[in-house]
């Protein structure tokens, strides 16, 4: 879950004004719906005066003879009440799932687009619930409210025409009524919206504790703390069902109060009713009718201002989603001409060699204080192997960040080729990026399916070379189905090794420039570490690499060694070099040493 929320804003007119570009391509199907629901509201109105004239012409003057057009008449208005109410609850259904769809595609759209910062700093259950929850409360806002607000205001504005063109009297007396619900509704909303929103955010904390719940399953097994989570996913429950218990009971109490209402409006009809139409018993009912009648309309004005205004906070939570800026981001110039992540010209991109150069920078995290790099310089020419040591925590990532962009500089430049990153685009550059992520994930889908994201042109047998230069041939030879075996939700269907071996595949089935390896084998076998030790020396020839480890024994053979403590590089150099330095590198390799070797004597030759 996301810590905190900055103090919200709250936007003109409930904020539909960021909602009506996802609706405009609908506007047909909303005319229509909005269209079919006054039709409707004008038959519901109109059913009463047929009433009326039912009771004064067939009984008060005791004749029959309009009776067959009467009846078709009403035959007509009972048949067009079921036909508008079906077309327009179609069109408020498609109108439902398709400003459903849109939204949901744009929120996850623009989250592509986002930097490393933002998923950092919010939760998968908080972004899960902006992107489905929010959405779909817009989705019913703009289609079953709406609908139901027109259709009810229509009838409640209708029904007060046709009393007072009728007997302006007592329309007078029942519409007294009107400044009474208002005054209620004044003294419940404020009551109802506080509740519903604290339910809203209560209920977004479930979904990310439940989240967290599932994908941390193992987790929560291992440590024995089943108890815990659960007390805590109650908790949170019980938090819901007594907000959920007093909004009942806010709305039970408007409910009956609204009620009373009504009662107290038939009263005065009855009251007066008799003096006023006291030879229209027509008159008279349709006046009972109304008066019966208006209050449902009157509670669901009320209940569409509510969702309108409860709902205001899921459009402030999406439009905020959807109008955040990436911290990365390419220059309208560069888009121009490089094209986006969903429009790229690949026409115009450059072939990327790899030199890399970081000049003069300085860096900082978004959320940080302090600088990482200071005047930071280094000259990373094609086809050099660096790496990357340092103990866990140490900031190791920093100058991969900054290589990849998924950072910028807070001043210097970061030159690929001589030619500043930022001068091309993302994707240009991504496009060359080889990149093996310690928690290795697959796509849903097959093996096959998940090495063509590497290269969707691969051929079956670059794809087989790819396997064997790494040492993956293995994995799909045990499968049922080879290459087209399912490997699951994240590939769970596989080993931490195996996901890992398809991962570096698929990274080299990219043919990428620039390599990078961060800390690749720190959650594997020792024997699928070999297999990838063996891969990485073979795969990093005629590339520009960067490996992350923690495991100082698979870098001694790198090109260049930087040394990471507190997020600053304190020392550089290769293997040898840092050993006859006896600095912090030298403790580090002596430590690991020890360990691995079981006690065994340190040697700077080994």
């Amino acid at each position: 879950m996301k810590n905190s929320e900055k103090k919200r804003e709250h936007l003109p007119f409930f904020g539909l004004g960021k909602i009506v570009p996802y609706m405009k391509k609908y506007r047909e199907k909303i005319f229509l719906m909005i269209f079919c629901g006054l039709i409707g509201s004008c038959v519901d109105i109109f059913t009463p005066v047929l009433q009326r004239y039912a009771l004064n012409h067939f009984i008060g003057e005791n004749t029959l003879d309009t009776l067959p057009y009467f009846i078709l008449i009403y035959i007509f208005a009972v048949l067009l009440t079921g036909l508008v109410n079906y077309i327009s609850c179609y069109f408020a259904m498609q109108i439902e799932v398709s400003i459903n769809k849109d939204l949901r595609n744009a929120a996850f759209n623009h989250l592509q687009t986002l930097s490393f910062s933002y998923f950092n700093q919010n939760s998968v259950g908080y972004i899960h619930a902006r992107v489905m929850s929010d959405t779909s409360r817009i989705g019913s806002l703009v289609s079953w409210s709406l609908m139901d607000g027109v259709w009810q205001f229509s009838y409640f504005l209708g029904a007060i025409i046709v009393m007072f063109v009728m007997n302006p009297s007592l329309a007078a007396l029942v519409t007294l009524i009107v400044p009474l619900i208002a005054a209620l509704f004044s003294v419940f909303q404020k009551k109802l919206i506080k509740v519903n929103s604290e339910m809203r955010e209560i209920n977004s904390q479930i979904t990310g504790s439940f989240n967290e719940g599932i994908t941390g399953a193992k987790t929560i097994k291992t440590l024995v703390i089943e108890d815990k989570i659960t007390d805590s996913f109650t908790n949170e429950t019980r938090s819901l069902y007594k907000k959920s218990v007093k909004g009942a009971r806010l709305r039970g109490a408007f409910a009956a109060t609204l009620n009373l209402a009504s009662s107290l409006a038939l009263a005065i009809v009855l009251w007066r009713g008799g003096y006023i139409a006291e030879n229209e018993v027509g008159t008279f009912s349709m006046f009972m009718s109304y008066a019966q009648g208006m209050m449902e309309p009157v509670r669901w004005i009320i209940d569409c201002i509510s969702d309108f205004i409860t709902t205001q906070v899921n459009i402030e939570r999406f439009s905020k989603l959807v109008e955040t800026e990436p911290d990365v981001k390419d220059t309208p110039e560069v888009i121009e001409k490089y094209g986006d992540c969903f429009n790229p010209k690949k026409e115009n991109w450059e072939e990327i060699k790899g030199d890399i150069e970081f000049k003069n920078v300085d860096f900082k995290y978004p959320d940080g204080d302090e600088y990482v790099l200071e005047n930071f310089n280094l000259k990373i020419p094609f086809g050099t192997n660096i790496a990357i040591v340092g103990e866990t925590g140490a900031g190791k990532s920093t100058l991969v960040n900054l290589v990849c962009r998924f950072f910028e500089p807070t001043s210097g430049q970061v030159l690929i080729d001589g030619k500043d990153a930022r001068l091309r685009s993302q994707l240009w550059l991504h496009s060359a990026i080889g990149y093996v992520l310690q928690t290795p994930h697959l796509f849903s889908g097959t093996v096959k399916e998940n090495l063509l994201y590497g290269n969707p042109d691969a051929t079956d047998e670059e794809i087989e070379n790819a396997l064997k230069l790494v040492s993956a041939e293995s994995v799909t030879a045990h499968l049922e189905n080879g290459l087209l075996s399912d490997v699951g939700e994240g590939g769970d269907l596989l080993s931490t090794g195996e996901k890992q071996l398809i991962s570096f595949a698929r990274a080299v089935l990219s043919n990428p420039k620039i390599l990078i390896l961060d800390e690749a084998t720190a959650s594997v076998d020792t024997i699928t570490e070999q297999k990838i030790q063996s891969a990485i020396d073979k795969v990093i020839k005629g590339r520009t690499s960067l490996v992350i480890a923690h495991r100082l024994s698979t870098v001694r053979n790198a090109d260049l060694i930087l040394v990471v403590k507190n997020g600053k590089i304190i020392e550089s150099g290769t293997h040898k070099e840092l050993l006859n330095k006896e600095g912090y590198y030298y403790e580090l390799y002596k430590s690991q040493y020890e360990d691995e070797a079981t006690g065994k004597a340190f040697s700077t030759t080994a």
